[in-house]
């Protein structure tokens, strides 16, 4: 079959969710057997979002070839099975930087480089590229109709339909219907606007996602259809859900993935949505429950750890429960100490994380963890505290740190990675992607996976320092992963402990609730077993 391509694009205002929306469509033309491909088109001019501050952009999510990505892709690879790649998202700087190269190197013959067709002509190459052996191609445009840097992406989309034909292009449009509370009654002038602009560009949209805290009437979605030009039937409710893995669930029974086949002239199987049904269950209607802190310096913005908290709801979906997360400040805990903020959780973890502010605070947080026998999770920088911690207060090596916070420290357990001293650079310069990890026999990481030999997604410049391996061993530390092709460890242990587990890498952006991730599923299982009294 022949590609087609579904574009979404978003009005009125941002953070509506055109990103779980494209990836819950992905989901439900999976599950009508469909092969299909996930992208993004983000209108900064920023290469990448590996130099912006979480504070503006939230996580930074790195695919398996080592991008630093949008965090749209790890919703995109959690409801599909497409393992993502550098070619699934790009920028406005990777557009520019593509063209002016080619400009340099005369591609173009002298001709004068403009918006169109250059500019235009490289995001459609891109969006071709990144289409290849699937049945649908699914493209998101990252911000707003009516964004002045939008344009270009709205004007290479629009191109689409007439270079492939309107059976080959469809347009997925999602917009925001508030509730007034003060007039007591839903607005659907925002939608009709936003539409407006989306048709100046020459854009009409096929279907319409309506975002609404609750359903909207038929008598208001025929409204919307007349102002808007679609058919009733494509005016669709996209309500707020408990859980974002009900999407799939609701856009279903709204009949979304019947208009988008018939849009397309795509047969398909029946859809089976019973295995994500079966997660909303879970969910919703747990067996048992804990509680699991997260220890960091973003935690007032949870999108900063999106595919972490995430993660650990996978968890809690293999183990049948519900996971409570309770965000705690690391800065807080230096401040005002550790009191009793850990005593209605069952389980501590520490993300990753640069910079030395707030580290302290996650030090104190794992030597609680360790001394209480409470299950202890570190990724990263925790992972790297977690080292630090035992080096000061376990092996009594004065003036223990990380190079990255003390460069004159006298017991720099933590240090630079070698091919990391010569870079000068900021942006797509750590050690980025999957790597290689052989694990230890008779561990706690081997019996979790039940394998030799792993792969896991990194982004870091430092690493536990070699020179203080024989010595943290000694005093009890299990070095339990290691990278053979550099000696980089990988995972550190306690074996004496109920459950303490630390690694250089990021498992979390492997996770998806149907394959949660084995260190997340066995870490809540710890965390369910001591809120239960038993042993993890």
């Amino acid at each position: 079959m022949k590609t087609k391509f579904l574009f979404v694009t978003g009005g009125v205002v941002s953070s509506l969710g055109k990103g779980l929306a494209a990836a819950a469509i992905g989901a439900l033309m999976e599950a009508r057997g469909l092969r299909v491909s996930m992208q993004k088109m983000d209108p900064y001019i920023n290469v990448d979002p590996g130099t912006m501050s979480p504070f503006q952009h939230g996580e930074v999510f790195v695919t398996d070839d080592g991008a630093e990505t949008d965090l749209d892709l790890g919703h995109y690879e959690r409801y599909t099975s497409a393992r993502l790649s550098r070619k699934s998202n790009f920028t406005t700087g990777q557009v520019y930087d593509s063209v002016i190269r080619k400009e340099r190197r005369g591609d173009y013959l002298g001709g004068t480089v403009q918006v169109i067709p250059h500019i235009t002509n490289e995001i459609k190459s891109k969006i071709i590229d990144n289409a290849q052996d699937v049945d649908l191609a699914i493209v998101e445009v990252g911000g707003t109709v009516g964004d002045i840097e939008s344009l270009p992406f709205l004007e290479a989309i629009r191109q689409f339909r007439t270079d492939l034909g309107s059976e080959n292009v469809l347009y997925i449009h999602l917009t925001l219907v508030p509730y007034l509370a003060s007039a007591g009654e839903l607005k659907t002038k925002p939608t009709q606007h936003s539409v407006k602009e989306l048709r100046e560009i020459g854009i009409q949209p096929d279907i319409l996602l309506c975002r609404c805290d609750r359903e909207i009437p038929r008598d208001m979605k025929s409204k919307i259809a007349l102002f808007c030009n679609v058919r009733e039937e494509a005016v669709i409710t996209a309500r707020d859900v408990a859980s974002i893995y009900e999407v799939p669930v609701v856009y279903h029974d709204q009949g979304l993935d019947e208009r988008i086949v018939d849009g397309l002239n795509i047969w398909t199987k029946a859809p089976d949505l019973n295995p994500w049904k079966e997660i909303v269950r879970r969910i919703k209607e747990p067996a048992g429950r804990t509680s699991i802190a997260i220890v960091g310096k973003y935690v007032e913005l949870t999108e900063s750890y999106k595919s972490l908290a995430e993660a650990l709801i996978h968890g809690g979906i293999a183990n049948d429960c519900r996971v409570e997360l309770k965000y705690v400040d690391s800065e807080a805990l230096e401040r005002h100490g550790i009191g009793d903020i850990f005593a209605d959780v069952q389980g501590i973890l520490v993300p990753g994380g640069f910079g030395e502010r707030g580290s302290e605070g996650k030090t104190a947080a794992i030597r609680y963890a360790r001394e209480n026998n409470l299950p202890f999770f570190g990724i990263c920088l925790g992972m790297q505290m977690a080292v630090v911690e035992f080096a000061r207060n376990v092996c009594k090596l004065e003036d223990s740190y990380s190079a990255e916070f003390r460069v004159e420290a006298k017991n720099p357990v933590i240090h630079i990675m070698e091919e990391q001293k010569r870079v000068t650079g900021k942006g797509g310069t750590m050690r980025l992607g999957a790597y290689q990890c052989d694990l230890a026999e008779d561990s706690l990481a081997r019996r979790i996976y039940g394998q030799k030999t792993i792969f896991e997604r990194h982004r870091h410049r430092y690493e536990f320092n070699n020179s203080y391996r024989e010595q943290l061993q000694q005093g009890g530390l299990r070095i339990s992963g290691l990278n053979p092709e550099n000696d980089l460890v990988e995972i550190v242990e306690l074996p004496d402990h109920s459950w303490f587990l630390a690694c250089q890498f990021h498992p979390e952006f492997r996770s998806r609730p149907m394959e949660p991730h084995p260190l997340f599923e066995s870490f809540v299982g710890a965390c369910l077993a001591r809120s239960r009294g038993g042993k993890s």
